[in-house]
């Protein structure tokens, strides 16, 4: 059986999501980042990095969220990841941007949120990191103008994830990211999908960025 080791609302979310959609026996394990579970002993046996998500499956411990997301859908045959040619490449080229771009851009959001004190620099920094964000989803939001889903016609995993990162900009001054009406499409309707309603309950978290 899987054990994926989660924190609310995280990148976590988008295995979480995909193994509801996989329909197969795992557990999850609450990891909460923000109350500093990451750095407890037991857990940096599992992941040194402290951070999340980590899947173990059959004893392998698999520590990024992109590899993680690629093992359970090769392993299980998902149609979420084309087995091959340009299909598989344009699937991919999206889970890399929402994994390597997005994510990262958010994180020094984070990092502003959590160690800017004073206000003044906090808004001159907020700036710039949001100007970046906002760049990034009307990049998504024009591909989403052509296409159902980032990577076509079909849904894949670079579409849950991206879901899950759009909740994130509750955490940040409203107005601060802007999504265009082809992402909020998208969103509202991962959002909607039984296996990540059913996640959000699981992991306690109100998705609002479809709102």
């Amino acid at each position: 059986m899987y054990q994926l080791y989660y924190s609310p609302g995280a990148c976590s979310m988008a295995p979480h999501v995909i193994l509801n959609e996989l329909n197969v026996p795992f557990e999850v394990k609450k990891i909460a980042l923000m109350e500093g579970e990451g750095q407890k002993p037991e857990f940096l046996k599992i992941n040194p990095r402290g951070q999340v998500p980590v899947l173990v499956d059959d004893g392998q411990v698999i520590r990024e969220g992109a590899a993680i997301l690629i093992h359970l859908m090769e392993k299980n045959n998902s149609p979420m990841l084309p087995k091959s040619g340009k299909e598989r490449d344009v699937a991919l080229e999206w889970l890399c941007f929402a994994n390597a771009s997005m994510h990262p851009a958010y994180a020094k959001g984070f990092f502003v949120w959590k160690n800017i004190e004073d206000k003044a620099a906090q808004e001159k920094a907020f700036k710039v990191v949001f100007q970046q964000i906002n760049k990034l989803w009307a990049d998504v939001d024009a591909q989403l103008a052509k296409t159902p889903y980032v990577a076509g016609k079909n849904l894949t995993a670079a579409d849950i994830l991206l879901t899950v990162i759009a909740n994130w900009g509750g955490y940040f001054p409203p107005g601060s990211v802007t999504l265009g009406s082809n992402v909020k499409r998208l969103i509202k309707e991962i959002s909607s999908r039984p296996s990540y309603k059913k996640a959000l309950t699981t992991e306690q978290v109100e998705y609002k960025a479809a709102a």
